[in-house]
């Protein structure tokens, strides 16, 4: 992991990306992460941060990152858009056919 992070680095101050711009695009990009596997739940991200929910708020606000999208994004779609499925019985006789 050491390896690619320095890679990394090396490649965005190669390509002239500023030390606050770094930062801030390893924030947004953690913060996401750690929220998605909270499906999108601040309390437990937060914990999970280290900080308190507020300040995980204020942080996502500063960084415009809309909470309301990672938790959209997370959900399953509505019945009327998912794909049918055939039950097993019924795929399994039209299989033998």
């Amino acid at each position: 992991m050491k390896r690619e992070l320095d890679g990394l680095v090396t490649q965005m101050h190669s390509a002239g990306v500023s030390y606050t711009e770094a930062i801030r695009q390893f924030k947004r990009r953690y913060i996401l992460e750690v929220l998605a596997q909270h499906k999108g739940n601040q309390c437990k991200a937060a914990e999970e941060l280290g900080m308190h929910r507020n300040t995980l708020s204020r942080t996502l606000a500063e960084l415009d990152l809309d909470t309301a999208q990672i938790r959209t994004g997370l959900r399953r779609p509505p019945m009327s858009e998912r794909p049918r499925q055939q039950p097993a019985a019924a795929a399994n006789m039209a299989n033998m056919r």
